[in-house]
């Protein structure tokens, strides 16, 4: 595949030398902002696929998760009418399909995107044994070998009865590649890889569904940040902006899921109900609300000294931590020269300043989620433990606590 290959490459992604972060082909500190982009490679001419792409990138997307074939039981054809297999047999790939998969992939390398390519969905089992898995994959990873801005991924359900099959198939993508990309694991549904996985040596990084259940964001996250070896934590799949099977999920709820994600030490990933529902209906979708509030997201974070160093602690917040929906989350730099704290609803909270390295006094601001505005709060001693209330009107909010 030449023209895809000839894009702007990419070295694959790094993991730092404490099993927490991400790194770029430079080495520094890769910001993961991923969004379920599903039918991407299917339902998308690549003129569509270019001005959705774009839109994600000018909000500071670095990853997208896109299904190569599908995640229903009768593989779908795609938006020029080829189906993905010659007569419904995995290992008969059709070239056409494919071809459309190269036009599609060519515009997100040029954008330097990542793309976490799914190879395989449980829903499709009933044309899989681990033999015909291994040998799809294999033809899979050949084809796309020589192109650095992929992760593959694959779909099984957390059990232990899938092991023959996902093994298969991380083994075909071996083979295929020569192991130039990661493979990793999506469970769905919930929860984590690391419930079946977390052991095994060919994967890198560990990922959790939450579905509309977002309440479990937090508490997965932080479980799976807790595993040894340490492995960086990807909250892959949480609920999706809009209506998602009878539960609304708000802009709040999307900055919710987002902040909890970062301060229980893990990398986030978004989506919108419509882009999976609807995706030929992208126009509509493209611009809500809560995918602009994660580029405000990203810039809040990467405005901090050595925001990957994150370390959760709850234990800054003193008094009000909350729970369920209105949990209220904290971190801190490992070098303790900053913490920040998320109220994910109206409240009143104790903040301790001695949290921070000994410094004779702490700034503490406000920040608003929606816009990133700052607000000083005022300065404290080392030994203060400060009481705070939400701003008024404000639905959610950070407070940044910095050493003087």
């Amino acid at each position: 595949m030449e023209a895809v290959a000839a894009a702007s490459r990419i070295a694959p992604l790094g993991i730092s030398g404490n099993g927490r972060y991400f790194l770029d082909k430079q080495g520094a500190p890769f910001f993961w902002l991923g969004d379920t982009l599903w039918h991407l490679y299917r339902s998308f001419p690549p003129a569509d696929a270019r001005a959705v792409l774009e839109d994600r990138k000018a909000k500071g997307f670095s990853v997208v998760l896109v299904m190569l074939i599908g995640y229903e039981p009768q593989p779908a054809p795609n938006t020029n009418g080829d189906c993905p297999w010659l007569d419904g047999d995995p290992a008969r790939p059709n070239e056409r399909y494919f071809e459309h998969v190269d036009a599609v992939m060519r515009v997100a390398c040029e954008l330097d995107l990542i793309q976490v390519l799914g190879v395989y969905h449980k829903s499709q089992d009933a044309y899989y044994d681990p033999a015909r898995a291994r040998e799809s994959a294999r033809w899979i990873a050949r084809r796309y070998r020589d192109v650095p801005h992929i992760i593959w991924s694959m779909y099984p359900e957390a059990k232990r009865q899938y092991l023959p099959v996902v093994r298969a198939l991380a083994e075909g993508l071996a083979e295929g590649d020569g192991g130039a990309h990661w493979v990793t694991v999506h469970p769905d549904p919930s929860p984590q890889s690391s419930s079946f996985l977390h052991q095994e040596g060919w994967l890198p990084l560990n990922m959790l569904q939450t579905c509309i259940d977002i309440e479990q964001v937090y508490p997965m996250t932080a479980a799976d940040y807790g595993l040894t070896p340490a492995k960086p934590v990807v909250m892959a799949e949480g609920g999706y902006e809009g209506v998602e099977s009878n539960r609304l999920i708000s802009p709040l709820d999307i900055r919710r899921q987002a902040w909890w994600t970062y301060l229980a030490g893990g990398h986030h990933v978004y989506g919108h109900n419509d882009n999976w529902q609807a995706p030929d209906r992208w126009r509509e979708w493209i611009s809500s609300p809560g995918s602009t509030h994660l580029r405000i997201y990203r810039e809040i974070v990467t405005s901090l000294r050595e925001w990957w160093t994150i370390v959760p602690d709850q234990s800054i917040i003193a008094r009000g931590t909350g729970s369920g929906l209105a949990l209220n989350a904290a971190g801190r730099s490992l070098a303790a020269d900053w913490a920040l704290v998320y109220l994910s609803a109206p409240a009143a909270v104790s903040v301790r300043m001695d949290r921070i390295k000994a410094s004779e006094r702490v700034a503490v601001c406000w920040i608003e989620p929606t816009s990133g505005e700052r607000h000083q709060a005022g300065t404290f001693a080392y030994d203060d433990v400060a009481a705070l209330q939400t701003p008024a009107g404000w639905q959610d909010a950070l407070i940044l606590l910095e050493a003087q």
